[in-house]
């Protein structure tokens, strides 16, 4: 491998919401790019090269999308490639950036995410055609939406483990208030266990706040090596410096009842061990709970945050359910997890989620996040992860801070 190395220069957000009626995709696109530019310091003709992250072309009706928003943000005749793996999009279009710049194919990259997933469509529509990520041959005749498969996959862990709905009704509790200290989080609130537990029913054994959000929004990341920053960005001098150290992928079979037993079987996320596994070697992370300030994981419902915490050894196998009583991935715990309000508090417009973790990560280890929700910095490392499918697609990423 090579010894570029690679760092995170800015990021931009949109406001996630459940509609924007103020403007389009590309509006939303353009308003990141911008905040991302300025927060780089950086001029968009200096940037080499672009990856767009988006998941659907049913949304939008529109084919080749990446090719408007790289149009858009004026990176016409730079390249441009489109990163696509469901959930996970945003956490591979990172990764993809720092595949690039390390092989030396570019020295900047600007990576965009967005996801158009809001009220233009009902519900049920948008259901649809997420359920089309899931293998529509053979499952989607018998479960039919992805929440079925997830809720499988926590009564499997309930039986085994003995965990509690109440103990991954606090995942919820703690990422809705998270989002109350992010301007960009579309839902901040202070509710209760109870509040979960008594809201409706959607699949046995999640209810309706459970589950994350169906969302419009955009974000964006500029990644560089260390010569090209010096040259191009005017933040490198007066911002904390953020490395990219660690990226690795997994993948699982797309059916639940292919994945081998015992482990994962329908209990666990073999992807994301994975590549948890690869990010945390290339990082030199050798103990990833007590090494890390803060963690993004892909919260798609409750269940898969206390999962997926586990999978990515931030705590052994059946635990997840007692710490999480005892706020130990609170924000004043040992390790906070989704301080950014997760998917279920900030939002979950897909080829921007992933973005949007690196984005939070990199605020968190700046120090720049709101008081009410930044961590200590004791080893100056968080990470992230992202998955698509039902963990079929994974990927993670590490970044530390360097000054």
């Amino acid at each position: 491998m090579s010894d570029r190395r690679v760092f995170v220069l800015g990021g931009g957000i949109s406001k996630m919401a459940a509609e924007r009626v103020d403007g389009n995709i590309r509006d939303w696109v353009t308003e990141a790019v911008m905040e991302a530019v300025a927060d780089a310091g950086v001029e968009i003709a200096d940037i080499d090269h672009a990856t767009t992250s988006y998941f659907s072309d049913h949304f939008d009706k529109q084919l080749k999308m990446g090719a408007i928003f790289h149009d858009c943000i004026g990176m016409c005749p730079k390249p441009n490639v489109r990163v696509e793996g469901g959930g996970g999009t945003g956490g591979l279009a990172i990764r993809n950036a720092y595949a690039y710049i390390k092989a030396g194919l570019c020295d900047s990259m600007i990576i965009y995410g967005t996801e158009n997933m809001g009220r233009h469509v009902p519900s049920d529509v948008a259901q649809q055609f997420i359920a089309l990520a899931s293998d529509t041959d053979w499952e989607v005749q018998v479960a039919g939406f992805y929440i079925a498969y997830y809720a499988l996959m926590m009564l499997s862990h309930m039986e085994k483990y003995g965990t509690k709905e109440e103990q991954f009704a606090l995942a919820s509790v703690k990422n809705h208030r998270n989002a109350i200290y992010n301007e960009y989080a579309q839902s901040p609130m202070r509710i209760t266990v109870d509040d979960v537990m008594n809201s409706p029913l959607i699949t046995s054994p999640y209810k309706l706040l459970d589950n994350c959000l169906l969302s419009d929004g955009a974000s964006c990341l500029i990644f560089a090596t260390e010569e090209w920053a010096k040259t191009h960005s005017t933040s490198w001098y007066r911002k904390p410096r953020i490395e990219f150290v660690g990226t690795g992928c997994g993948s699982d079979y797309m059916r639940l009842a292919d994945r081998p037993l015992p482990y994962p079987g329908i209990t666990h996320f073999r992807a994301k061990k994975n590549a948890s596994k690869q990010a945390y070697k290339m990082a030199g992370i050798k103990n990833p709970a007590k090494e890390l300030d803060c963690f993004e994981v892909h919260d798609a419902y409750s269940g898969v945050e206390l999962v997926s915490c586990e999978d990515l050894r931030l705590c052994g196998y059946g635990q997840s359910g007692p710490l999480y009583e005892e706020g130990y991935f609170d924000l004043g715990g040992e390790l906070p997890i989704n301080t950014s309000g997760g998917l279920i508090g900030m939002g979950h417009p897909v080829g921007a989620t992933g973005i949007n973790q690196g984005i939070e990560v990199l605020t968190q280890l700046r120090e720049e996040a709101h008081p009410q929700r930044q961590v200590p910095l004791n080893n100056g490392q968080g990470g992230m992860d992202s998955h698509g499918g039902t963990g079929t697609f994974v990927a993670v990423n590490i970044f530390r801070r360097v000054d």
